[in-house]
């Protein structure tokens, strides 16, 4: 299982600080996915080596509409693991399920979005991961946290209609938000979600990296066709 971090500067945490306590807990890596204009500076294989777990490198594209995110992904495709869109509007949250280069559509209720059975299809059909984000459920209390249990049940109901693709996050930004795995099988339990997707939307990240690794790689040509060494 994969959990996918923000780190310092977008976060408060190292990107080594984040590893350690996600192995901690007793994940198999992390996803680091700052935003574009806080990049971290970290080494991978020297931080994977230190802690015994992955570190994957990534990206959450967050823009204020679709013309400036489309730039940002021809962008950053090329030369990251995981390519996230910071969702959160109509707009953007559109613009991602639209786009089969997205990996991720990052936390689609956040402030004023929204998603419907239109954008879950579109999910689906171009492959792109819809985020359950449990951050809100973990960080909020009252009213805010009711809306946030809403929104994520309204969103699960919408995913499993079309059986698109997902992934599942607490999107912590310091390794004291980070949560064990067990930990948010239960507090999925509670809201409403069957353990089994929540352990299912963990482990995506890691066959998303282990996906995009191979058509980077030298020996890959397309979908289900590479060169044997």
């Amino acid at each position: 299982m994969y959990e996918a971090v923000h780190a310092r500067p977008d976060g408060e945490s190292t990107v080594a600080r984040q590893a350690l306590t996600a192995s901690e807990y007793g994940y198999d890596g992390i996803v680091v996915r700052n935003h574009g204009d806080d990049q971290a500076s970290y080494d991978p294989g020297q931080i994977a080596d230190a802690y015994d777990i992955d570190v994957a490198t990534g990206i959450e594209i967050r823009a204020d509409d679709p013309s400036r995110a489309s730039g940002f992904l021809g962008n950053y495709r090329p030369d990251r693991t995981i390519v996230a869109v910071h969702g959160g509007t109509t707009a953007m949250n559109r613009f991602a399920v639209e786009q089969p280069a997205v990996d991720v559509l990052a936390h689609p209720m956040q402030g004023s979005g929204d998603f419907n059975h239109v954008l879950a299809k579109a999910a689906a059909e171009n492959g792109v991961r819809v985020e359950f984000s449990l951050g809100a459920v973990v960080g909020h209390s009252g009213g805010s946290r009711v809306r946030a249990i809403q929104g994520l049940r309204k969103l699960r109901d919408l995913v499993e209609d079309a059986d698109a693709p997902y992934v599942v996050s607490v999107d912590p930004s310091n390794h004291l938000e980070l949560r064990a795995p067990r930990d948010l099988v239960a507090l999925g339990e509670r809201i409403g979600f069957e353990p089994a997707a929540v352990e299912a939307g963990l482990a995506e990240w890691g066959r998303l990296v282990d996906r995009n690794r191979e058509r980077r790689s030298d020996r890959f040509i397309e979908p289900g066709v590479s060169i044997d060494e």
